[in-house]
């Protein structure tokens, strides 16, 4: 899953940054309402995070520009501003959430993963194929009940296959969904991450199958 995070403090982008990776996330930044309107026409983002006092505008009137294009990306609007009227104000603007500061870490990433769990979110609960099943909450995967142990990577490829059983998932869609633009992959890229599960798929006797369309990218076959 990938998440826009538009806020100019860099201490808390750091920090939120460091926890959502930790949880499977690929985490991108902008500073600005221009930036952000930039990086949301550009990149298949699964929810954004928006602070509200921005350098160069109000957080409110990017959520408003993005439902007025019809744009239904999930929004947590992460500010200090506490009156009632303001989250009034924020969820009436086509905010989903509304999340006031300081807040614990561990509320902020439950907060993502509800959102994304919503009818036509990113999240299903349990994605399968055959005798493999994902639990994209738990980021668990399992063959024929019997848990198996992935690292992160691998368990992100695993999902975006699972969420397009039986088409091809470009190259460049899993690399943006791994990695945040700007970035360089890191020392293992796509395809050995693809390599790494495929022969931990094959050697757990899981009936799905991980096939490479040269030139193009990754396709999971159901049995």
């Amino acid at each position: 899953m990938r998440l826009l995070i538009v806020e100019d403090e860099d201490r808390l982008v750091a920090t939120l940054k460091t926890r959502l990776a930790r949880d499977g996330f690929a985490v991108d930044a902008v500073t600005g309402v221009g930036e952000a309107d930039s990086a949301l026409e550009d990149f298949p983002y699964d929810a954004a995070i928006i602070d509200l006092g921005l350098p160069d505008g109000d957080g409110l009137e990017l959520i408003r520009g993005l439902r007025r294009r019809g744009d239904a990306i999930p929004t947590l609007v992460l500010t200090a501003r506490d009156a009632v009227a303001n989250r009034v104000d924020g969820l009436d603007a086509g905010a989903d959430d509304y999340l006031i500061k300081p807040f614990a870490m561990s509320e902020l990433v439950a907060r993502i993963k509800a959102l994304l769990r919503r009818p036509g979110g990113a999240l299903g609960t349990v994605l399968t194929a055959g005798n493999l099943a994902l639990d994209t909450v738990a980021r668990q995967a399992s063959v024929d009940g019997r848990m198996l142990a992935l690292p992160r990577q691998q368990i992100a490829v695993l999902e975006l296959l699972l969420r397009r059983l039986g088409q091809v998932v470009p190259r460049t869609v899993l690399e943006d969904k791994l990695y945040g633009f700007g970035r360089e992959p890191e020392s293992n890229p796509v395809p050995v991450h693809v390599h790494n599960l495929r022969k931990r798929l094959q050697a757990t006797g899981a009936a799905a199958r991980i096939h490479t369309v040269r030139g193009v990218g990754y396709l999971l076959i159901e049995p």
